[in-house]
């Protein structure tokens, strides 16, 4: 799964990165970005044209009754996109890369290093970029919801995390990870009138290409009001 991410840049910054419009404010700069939090996703408009907005982290559908199911839906498994009810349709017409400088997993603790209020080791964070700095293109589907209960609220836009089985680096940590877009793919994933479910699917593979690197960082990153710098930095044993 992907549940914690770092994301530092401006939207102006993500916007040129892309070649997409700016659509969204500043959200700051946050190394420990949690669900529920607002995020930036590239999308594409009605008129064709990629933009840069800001979406709720945890995928709201059309249908639901109350926004507290977002919750549950901060990642989508790729394997099922094409048949879950809540993604099916998005899968088709919404879809969205979300860029991050990276993101955390954990893996199990080590005896000798800190412990949780029962003793037992705590897991140990990592934070996973990419070798060469650039930013991580993270597939991911998006949508609007508006309020049942309230006729005055305004639509929320928010946005899942699309999940893969993890690559041969990812493996001893964690079984998935983010589906992460190739730039040669990125405007074939972004246009809405592209509903070759087939060969969008071709993305969802694992990739063993030495993209990715990973160090041990420090167990504040569990806490989400720590947002700091200092959470990625790799551990000093």
């Amino acid at each position: 799964m992907c549940g914690r991410f770092v994301s530092t840049a401006s939207p102006e910054r993500i916007a040129s990165y892309f070649g997409a419009e700016v659509a969204a404010e500043s959200l700051g700069e946050n190394y420990n970005v949690a669900p529920t939090q607002d995020i930036y996703a590239v999308v594409t408009r009605s008129d064709g044209v990629a933009c840069v907005q800001a979406f709720h982290w945890g995928l709201i559908p059309s249908w639901a009754k109350e926004r507290k199911i977002g919750n549950r839906m901060i990642n989508a498994r790729s394997e099922t996109l094409a048949e879950k009810p809540a993604f099916r349709g998005l899968f088709k017409k919404k879809r969205c890369i979300i860029p991050m400088d990276g993101f955390y997993e954990w893996k199990p603790g080590r005896d000798d290093g800190p412990l949780n209020a029962k003793g037992k080791p705590l897991k140990q964070p990592l934070f996973i970029r990419r070798l060469d700095g650039e930013p991580l293109a993270v597939a991911g589907l998006w949508t609007a919801w508006k309020d049942p209960t309230d006729p005055e609220s305004r639509f929320l836009h928010s946005a899942t995390v699309i999940t893969t089985s993890a690559n041969k680096l990812m493996e001893p940590v964690h079984n998935r990870m983010p589906v992460l877009v190739p730039q040669s793919e990125w405007a074939s994933w972004l246009d809405p009138s592209n509903d070759d479910v087939s060969t969008l699917s071709d993305i969802f593979a694992p990739r063993d290409d030495g993209l990715l690197t990973m160090h041990e960082v420090t167990t504040d990153v569990n806490n989400v009001r720590n947002t700091g710098p200092a959470l990625i930095q790799p551990l000093q044993r």
